[in-house]
C-alpha cells in the first residue's frame, strides 16, 4: 500500500477509478464519500480517450476509513469500470497552480522566484502579477511557500491528476 507525505501525518493513497462517462457519475462518487465520511485529499477527473469513459483520480485519506472499504464501495457503484491504486513510486504525478503575488518594490525578484519553478507569467497590472506553474505536488508546495514571502493575493491548485509510470521504479524529474 502507498503512503504519501501529507501535511498533519495524513496517510494519503492515489485511486484512479475508470468510470462511464455519463451526467450524475461525478456526483455519485462524491455523494458516496460523503455518505460514508471518507475524506477526500484531492480530486481531479477529465475524460479519456476513449469518449465513453472518464478518468477520476482520487487521493483518498485513509486516516478517515480503510482503503479497502473506500475500494469495496466504490466498486458497488455500476458506472465505476476499473479501479487502481497507484504507488507513488511507480506514477507520475502532476498540478497545476494558478497564483497571483503582489509586484512590490523588488518586481524582479518575484519573477525570478517564478522562474525557478519553472512559471509562466499569465496576467499583470502595476500591483501584481499572475503565474501558472505545473508539477509534482510537493514541489507546488515549496513554491506555493517561497512566494508567500511576495504577498500572495489570490490562489488556484487543481488537485493531483496521475498515471502510472512507463518504466516501474524508474527514476525522473518530478
Amino acid at each position: 500500500m502507498s503512503e504519501l507525505n501529507g501535511a498533519n501525518d495524513k496517510q494519503l493513497h492515489i485511486l484512479t477509478v475508470l468510470v462511464e462517462n455519463k451526467a450524475g457519475v461525478l456526483a455519485r462518487v462524491s455523494g458516496l464519500f460523503a455518505r460514508r465520511g471518507f475524506n477526500i485529499h484531492s480530486l481531479a477527473v477529465a475524460p479519456t480517450d476513449d469518449e465513453a469513459l472518464s478518468r477520476i483520480t482520487i487521493v483518498v485519506d485513509v486516516a478517515s476509513a480503510p482503503l479497502e472499504q473506500i475500494i469495496k464501495q466504490l466498486d458497488k457503484l455500476i458506472n465505476v469500470v476499473d479501479i487502481g491504486e497507484l504507488h507513488p513510486t511507480d506514477a507520475i504525478e502532476r498540478e497545476l497552480m494558478v497564483i497571483t503575488v503582489e509586484k512590490g518594490p523588488a518586481a524582479h525578484d518575484v519573477v525570478d522566484a517564478a522562474l525557478a519553478f519553472n512559471g509562466f507569467a499569465l496576467d499583470f497590472d502595476e500591483e501584481h502579477i499572475t503565474f501558472s506553474f505545473s508539477g509534482a505536488p510537493e514541489r507546488l508546495d515549496e513554491c506555493e511557500a517561497m512566494m508567500r514571502q511576495y504577498g500572495i493575493t489570490d490562489i488556484q491548485r487543481t488537485g493531483r491528476v496521475a498515471l502510472r509510470r512507463l518504466v516501474p521504479d524508474a527514476v525522473s524529474a518530478q
